[in-house]
């Protein structure tokens, strides 16, 4: 079915689709590198964050950091920020419990906004590619969140939009974000330091994670390659 002949609530949904995925990915964008960036300050976001938990909670903190993350604030920050405002323990459950359920919220959008844009527009091509890596779904999911490809949000909605289950979603994110959310809580306090002073070593780390990237999506490009024969 071409896009002319669809529905027009089909076309609505890939048209939102559109634009959440690019709102979401502009969101990015500007936490890093636009004035925006100042209101992601270590201390004050946690000191934020510690009178909203004293006031509501911490189920409310959790919901707080799902929130965020739906937003498109990075993951790393809001983990290093529950890490020292809620001490290593507390910290490393908010993380992982709001990562859980940002995840759950930005793929309920997808599905809502893409499965049926993928089942009935993506064409067969577009439709076996989604089911194969849905037949690996935990894989692929623990594969991308141990390499932050993309923003949190994003890759949850097109999770949502594909062929992936949630279950398979919730316990690769489990699965792939764990090392480096405990690796934070063992150096929360050192990697705070280096965010408000920056030295030379923070760089060299910095490139040592770009590198570890790009030698992660080769890899993956070569796996989904190994699972999609022409």
């Amino acid at each position: 079915m071409s896009l002319r002949e669809s529905p027009p609530s089909l076309r609505r949904k890939l048209y939102l689709l559109l634009v959440a995925l690019l709102l979401l990915i502009a969101l990015a964008l500007a936490w890093g590198s636009t004035p925006m960036r100042d209101w992601l300050d270590v201390d004050r976001v946690v000191g934020s964050l510690q009178r909203f938990g004293q006031a509501f909670g911490p189920v409310a903190a959790v919901c707080g950091f799902a929130l965020a993350l739906t937003l498109a604030v990075p993951l790393m920050f809001l983990t290093l920020v529950a890490l020292v405002a809620y001490g290593p323990l507390a910290g490393f459950g908010c993380a992982i419990a709001g990562a859980m359920l940002g995840a759950a919220a930005s793929y309920g959008i997808g599905r809502f906004l893409g499965r049926d844009v993928v089942q009935r527009l993506g064409g067969e091509r577009i439709n076996r590619l989604s089911q194969r890596l849905a037949s690996r779904g935990l894989l692929a999911v623990v594969v991308v969140r141990m390499l932050p490809v993309a923003p949190f949000a994003v890759v949850n909605m097109v999770a949502g939009a594909s062929h992936i289950r949630l279950r398979d979603l919730l316990l690769g994110t489990l699965i792939g974000i764990s090392p480096g959310t405990l690796a934070m809580t063992l150096f929360a306090e050192q990697i705070a330091a280096a965010l408000k002073n920056p030295t030379l070593l923070t760089f060299a780390w910095a490139g040592l994670t770009g590198l570890l990237i790009a030698v992660g999506l080769w890899a993956l490009q070569r796996w989904l390659r190994t699972y999609d024969p022409p």
